[in-house]
């Protein structure tokens, strides 16, 4: 069953700032590729797990990808607003995000697709 989680990112500069992995797009945009990418493909877990001390150790269930994963962006003044649209548990979809923003997203509503 597929969700629409409603995603803000009220500090675009604060999101690209958040680490070795995070979103690199100026625009609402390029950033909603960017998460789309992440969730539909296993590059970004792929380049995280290979980073940790144990790979072997890490929980391959995160590694989870769903090929029809959609996210829309739109900035609205300074912030960016991305609905995201996927199957994937909320576990693997709120870690992508902390690897893509850290701590500089909000989540703003959930619902059934």
């Amino acid at each position: 069953m597929a969700i629409r989680y409603f995603i803000s990112l009220p500090d675009p500069a604060a999101a690209r700032a958040s680490g070795q992995f995070a979103f690199r797009s100026q625009g609402a945009g390029g950033m909603a590729e960017e998460l789309q990418d992440a969730l539909r493909g296993e590059g970004l877990f792929e380049r995280w797990r290979a980073g940790q001390e144990d790979p072997d150790a890490v929980d391959p269930a995160l590694g989870a990808t769903d090929p029809d994963a959609r996210v829309d962006g739109e900035q609205r003044d300074l912030r960016f607003d991305l609905m995201v649209t996927t199957s994937l548990p909320g576990s693997v979809f709120k870690h992508r995000m902390r690897l893509l923003a850290g701590s500089a997203w909000e989540l703003r509503d959930v619902a059934a697709a």
